[in-house]
């Protein structure tokens, strides 16, 4: 069980019998009346986002989900496969389930795979990932660091934008929550 007084981001609950992770939650006190907690849910199933509101001191049950390290190995068609680093078991994931994160993935790349009454759920791949650049627009003469961004496609496939002094080749750390450039690697 998980008080409302130990809610943070990133806090996972069940709310009938659904995985759900606190995106943001505030406490209210008002003038009058007892306080509250308002907060964001973000199914961990199907990616749904809920509003809801709790009493202050009300519990909520706590899901049984594992989280494990594995490796991604490869690519094959739209399945990625990765292996369980202590057991050498090895799960599949269809590009579907996998969303946004496939576009980060690189072999040999550790991952958290969260794991929900025995089946997999979803992929957490690293914050921050260092990627090279596999193509983009050559840089003009008189680009500088303060400029415009240009579109550059990365080892992965995935596109962003990236300063325009950067040029193919280069190693960039990108966070994967805002899909951005953010330094030379």
């Amino acid at each position: 069980m998980i008080s409302t007084t130990e809610f943070r981001n990133g806090a996972k609950v069940e709310i009938s019998g659904e995985p759900f992770v606190i995106i943001e939650f505030q406490h209210v006190k008002p003038g009058k009346g007892g306080a509250f907690v308002r907060t964001r849910l973000k199914s961990l199933k199907s990616g749904n986002v809920l509003e809801r509101t709790y009493r202050s001191g009300e519990t909520l049950d706590e899901p049984d989900i594992e989280e494990k390290e594995m490796q991604f190995l490869y690519a094959q068609g739209r399945e990625f496969h990765f292996m369980d680093t202590s057991t050498y078991e090895q799960l599949a994931f269809d590009q579907d389930q996998l969303g946004d994160s496939r576009d980060f993935l690189k072999e040999n790349m550790l991952v958290k795979i969260l794991i929900y009454k025995g089946k997999p759920l979803t992929v957490e791949v690293p914050t921050f990932v260092a990627l090279k650049i596999a193509r983009t627009d050559p840089g003009v003469r008189g680009d500088t660091a303060s400029g415009g961004t240009k579109p550059a496609v990365l080892e992965t496939g995935a596109t962003i934008k990236v300063p325009l002094y950067l040029e193919e080749g280069e190693v960039i750390k990108i966070d994967t929550r805002s899909r951005s450039y953010v330094e030379r690697a």
